[in-house]
């Protein structure tokens, strides 16, 4: 039987200074103000359609965490970011100890005005960092310098704020193994509860894409994360997930409950959904991606409304599942696919006889030789034609 998981609310603010030459994430470039009541108005407006088309308005599901991406959100004022925080929270509860994430740039302005997002509710931010050498933010199309990153870390932790976040990138163009380790050595030596850190791919439909720079070799990528790994870890950073680094205790809330298969609604330009429901139903959303469209009050904000099929949930599932580190509970299987352990009693088997999994019991642990052949696992779990 499928039980509803956890709800969290994404939103999205479009807008950027400029586009970053390796950002495949749905941004525009400023051509102008941003228009910001407006936008405000809409998501809740976009809001309120959610909670009444999939009956989320009666306040039986909290809100566990909210993340505010972009873009660029901390380019809207404090004023407008509360506001819409005490009107989310006017249209559906906050759940206890609720986790509201803001992601910012270092730039100037953003970083002067931690202390407003938290003084408005934003308990924890996310800075996009991505390096502390001034030629590789330039190659990024980065508009901070390093001098400005150190200090919106500081300003972070100055704010007030449950945690904070750093973003940061290794495998840059013309990186060498010690430029990359140097930039994780300074994130490290600043503190934050929690450190992103990944390796810059590149993505179809963005400029790196179409014009291809030279990044580290694969010799010297798996030598930057082994030896940033154990940086980090004697440092005290757990790993918990592919990319995710934090101290005991402050992980992502809203990650995780994204990589466990639960439940968040999307609102703004060309945020994704995923609602399940009691009857065993399980609905995707994509919105309007466009700003031009997205505010115009003729057209609907949903772009996009699919069913999950039961023999898409399996790979959906562990896709998810599978980018955390921890044990997979095999309850949590049943309960947010609604599909009985039986459904996946071949691949399972499989798995467990190429040992990309253990099994504990009531939980399944992918192992280090799993986490090598990550893709060769979630293949398993692909329905066949």
């Amino acid at each position: 039987m499928l039980v509803p998981p956890p709800l969290s609310l994404y939103v999205h603010i479009p807008w950027c200074v400029q586009k970053c030459p390796y950002c495949d994430f749905n941004s525009h470039a400023l051509k102008a103000d941003i228009p910001e009541l407006d936008y405000i108005d809409a998501l809740l407006e976009d809001l309120d359609t959610d909670l009444a088309a999939y009956r989320l308005d009666n306040g039986d599901r909290p809100l566990h965490s909210i993340f505010i991406g972009g873009g660029t959100p901390s380019l809207i004022s404090p004023d407008e970011i509360g506001r819409l925080l005490r009107e989310i929270e006017a249209r559906i509860p906050f759940a206890e100890g609720i986790e509201i994430t803001m992601e910012a740039n270092p730039g100037t302005v953003e970083a002067d005005r931690f202390k407003a997002y938290r003084a408005v509710g934003v308990n924890r931010i996310s800075i996009g960092i991505q390096s502390f050498q001034d030629d590789k933010l330039k190659r990024l199309g980065r508009i901070h310098g390093s001098s400005e990153a150190v200090r919106a870390a500081r300003l972070a932790q100055e704010a007030g704020l449950s945690s904070f976040n750093l973003d940061l990138m290794h495998g840059l163009p013309d990186q060498s193994i010690d430029d990359a380790l140097s930039d994780l050595k300074q994130a490290i030596a600043l503190d934050p509860p929690h450190l992103s850190w990944y390796q810059l791919t590149i993505e179809p439909n963005t400029l790196f894409y179409s014009k291809p720079p030279t990044l580290p070799d694969d010799d010297d990528l798996w030598d930057i994360f082994e030896q940033g790994h154990q940086l980090l870890r004697e440092a005290g950073y757990v790993q918990y997930e592919i990319s995710g680094y934090s101290k005991p205790g402050v992980q992502c809330r809203h990650n995780l409950n994204y990589w466990r298969f639960g439940d968040y609604l999307g609102i703004g330009c060309g945020a994704h959904g995923k609602i399940s429901f009691a009857d065993g139903t399980i609905t995707r959303t994509v919105k309007v991606k466009h700003p031009r469209g997205y505010l115009n009050p003729q057209k609907p904000y949903l772009d996009q409304q699919t069913q999950v099929a039961g023999s898409e949930r399996p790979f959906e599932f562990f896709m998810n599942r599978f980018r955390l580190l921890e044990a997979c509970p095999k309850q949590h299987f049943v309960e947010r696919t609604g599909l009985p352990l039986s459904a996946i009693d071949t691949p399972i088997t499989w798995a467990l006889d190429q040992n990309y999994l253990a099994d504990r019991g009531d939980e399944w642990q992918i192992t280090e030789h799993g986490k090598l052949f990550l893709n060769d696992l979630l293949a398993a779990f692909v329905e066949e034609d």
